[in-house]
């Protein structure tokens, strides 16, 4: 192991309610009803785009570029304005993210705006922990194809010129099974944190674990890098 990279929604942050009751209400206004079961089972892991697709296929709206740029507005308008008000870090997160960045090269590959995941480390006290930030805009393709965590690993490279990370040098930590796809079709190792989903649900990581203030980075080493 010689890199973590960090999902954010649901791994760093207890941002999930959030973005559901703003998606709620950005879709209320167009008639359109999104329950929370419906939101935890069909919706998670998918990035604000994917969500506006998803739910305006499923109710057969129609499709075009301003109106999926219109309520990825509203939505993104009603989610920071909700993060204004609230500190929304794990438990353990803080002393997590700087264990691994004194021991790591650290990164986050996110689904997320910049600007939410830029003002939420902010409030905690660890923006600078990251060498690298992939979100929602710097990609073209969202989890679980592989192209955030492939921009993450490339953005590292880029400051480690003399000593390349492959894939499989890489633990991704998750918490959803498109991200657990994404990162495994990258060719990179994925802890998975039952923070949203059940054990059942994210059985398709290489380990998992209930929080990151349970999880230590020497025995994931150990266990999945054995030598």
């Amino acid at each position: 192991m010689r890199a973590v990279i960090f999902d954010f929604d649901g791994v760093i942050a207890d941002t999930e309610p959030l973005h559901y009751e703003g998606l709620r209400r950005t879709f209320a206004a167009i008639d359109i009803t999104l329950t929370e079961p419906d939101y935890y089972a069909n919706y998670l892991g998918f990035d604000d785009r994917g969500c506006i697709l998803e739910a305006l296929r499923i109710n057969r709206r129609p499709v075009t570029e301003p109106i999926v740029q219109d309520l990825m507005r509203t939505k993104a308008e009603a989610y920071l304005s909700s993060i204004k008000d609230h500190l929304v870090i794990f438990p353990g997160v803080r002393e997590f993210v700087k264990e691994a960045a004194s021991a790591y090269p650290i990164a986050i590959a996110s689904g997320a705006l910049r600007p939410e995941i830029e003002l939420i480390l902010e409030q905690a006290g660890i923006r600078n922990a990251f060498r690298h930030i992939t979100s929602a805009e710097d990609v073209t393709k969202s989890k679980p194809n592989p192209q955030p965590f492939l921009h993450a690993l490339a953005g590292l490279n880029r400051q480690l010129a003399d000593s390349a990370l492959p894939p499989d040098a890489c633990l991704v930590i998750e918490d959803s099974l498109p991200g657990i796809r994404a990162a495994k079709a990258a060719g990179m190792k994925v802890l998975a944190v039952t923070n949203t989903h059940t054990v059942q649900d994210l059985h398709e990581a290489d380990a998992i674990s209930s929080s990151l203030r349970e999880t230590r980075l020497a025995e994931l080493r150990t266990r999945l890098w054995p030598s």
